[in-house]
């Protein structure tokens, strides 16, 4: 992935820092949190097309954001905290070049194939 993509996922992890700060949960929520939506991952013992499926669900940035907005409508600080850890996970696993996964194989994202 080319480095400006990485700086901009970089930006946007900081941002999901930034928002998790403005909650009232200690920081090692943050910590103990950042990892969970690779449960999505899971999936994949079910097949490639239904591990994609919900790999992509727990790593969609749109729906990180969407979780977050009815946390802030709703005024619910557990709500905008798993779109946060959504959104800052994302971001996080772009840097690392793991994108959205087709329907192939799990290394087949749409940033590109991992490994290579």
């Amino acid at each position: 992935m080319k480095t400006s993509l990485k700086v901009e996922e970089l930006f946007m992890f900081i941002f999901g820092i930034y928002l998790f700060s403005g909650l009232e949960y200690s920081w090692w929520w943050f910590i103990v949190l950042i990892l969970m939506p690779d449960i999505g991952m899971l999936g994949y013992l079910l097949g490639p097309k239904k591990g994609a499926f919900l790999y992509n669900l727990f790593h969609h940035k749109a729906i990180a954001i969407g979780i977050y907005f009815v946390g802030v409508i709703t005024e619910s600080n557990i709500i905008k905290l798993i779109g946060i850890v959504l959104f800052s996970h994302a971001s996080l696993d772009r840097i690392f070049g793991y994108g959205l996964k087709y329907f192939d194989s799990f290394k087949h994202t749409h940033l590109g194939q991992i490994g290579k």
